[in-house]
């Protein structure tokens, strides 16, 4: 038996779990950890049970609980590299120094040299000693107040005495190379999306087949030909295109949301269902819903006016996950 359990899903925060009959996995942790909590107590699932969190990226709404969460649990997080280098980034607070601090250090630099030099005419052996002294204290001023540094956006910082980026245990994964977690196999596919290094996933586990993919642009080929032999499936519709383009977002937001690296509307899902969809699933579970630009009966429309056109198809159940709410486990 394979289970798919939606604890959340929207831009307010994304949590899933995967269970086959002997392992158990989070993916994402976009709530709080007491909510995550409360959410998996309410869908019968025992946090004390999982045995890993799967990230797909560095969002807030898929990481806001993570941190807390896994050191709770003391689970594993499985990231790709960049993702957590990302995640480590963004969790850090970080001191970066003024231009005109920058420049103050510089003439300090200056004159504490003019006056290496001017002790040249003084002593020749304090000459040398004072030199290296100087060098020495103009090579650690360099090292900390580089200014290349402020601009390495690659750089993880030092973390703070309270490390709010420490886990239990860190495992990396690579995007289109298969591994396990316990008895499931898990392919994981990149995604175009704004994030350091997007994925979405195939489960697999005593023949069943369960795919997540959502935070996309659009349908590439290489998320068409994952999305194929799935058994339940969860596919991002986020957003209805007239309601986005007159709701309240900044049109800087709408760009986003609507560019190659946004999300899928429901007219990009329905045709994605319509022309590539293979139809093995016995679920589509619709998911991360805008609550300001979709409305869940337009998703719900759209999908199945999809698979209309294709009467093989509408053995297809389709299913809405909330953001309030989990959705009642789905079991094969």
């Amino acid at each position: 038996m394979m289970r798919m359990t939606v604890l959340a899903s929207g831009s307010k925060g994304n949590s899933t779990v995967i269970s086959s009959s002997r392992t158990r996995i989070l993916i994402d942790a976009g709530l709080s950890c007491r909510e995550l909590l409360k959410r998996m107590a309410i869908a019968g699932e025992d946090p004390t049970q999982l045995d890993a969190i799967l990230i797909t990226h560095e969002h807030q709404d898929h990481v806001a609980g993570l941190g807390v969460l896994a050191r709770r649990l003391n689970i594993p997080v499985y990231f790709t590299e960049p993702t957590h280098r990302a995640w480590v980034r963004m969790m850090t607070p970080r001191t970066t120094m003024t231009y005109a601090r920058w420049l103050d250090h510089i003439q300090r630099e200056k004159e504490t040299r003019a006056a290496a030099v001017a002790a040249q005419t003084c002593d020749i052996a304090a000459k040398s000693a004072s030199i290296a002294n100087v060098y020495a204290e103009a090579r650690e001023v360099a090292e900390a107040d580089n200014p290349e540094d402020l601009c390495d956006s690659d750089a993880i910082p030092t973390p703070t005495k309270t490390d709010v980026t420490h886990l239990p245990a860190v495992e990396f994964f690579h995007s289109g190379s298969y591994f396990c977690i316990g008895d499931i196999d898990i392919a994981p596919f990149t995604i175009p999306h704004d994030a350091a290094d997007p994925c979405g996933f195939v489960f697999a586990s005593e023949g069943i087949r369960m795919a997540i993919a959502t935070d996309l642009g659009y349908m590439p080929p290489n998320v068409k030909a994952a999305l194929k032999r799935i058994d339940v499936l969860l596919l991002e519709s986020n957003h209805d295109l007239e309601m986005l383009k007159d709701g309240p977002y900044p049109w800087s937001v709408k760009q986003r949301v609507l560019s190659r690296v946004g999300h899928l509307s429901n007219h990009a899902t329905a045709e994605f269902l319509q022309k590539d969809y293979d139809g093995g699933a016995a679920f589509i579970v619709l998911g991360h819903l805008s609550e300001s630009n979709n409305a869940p009966e337009l998703a719900r429309i759209a999908a199945e006016q999809a698979l209309v056109s294709h009467p093989t198809l509408l053995g297809n159940r389709i299913l809405l996950a909330d953001q309030g709410t989990p959705l009642e486990s789905i079991c094969l």
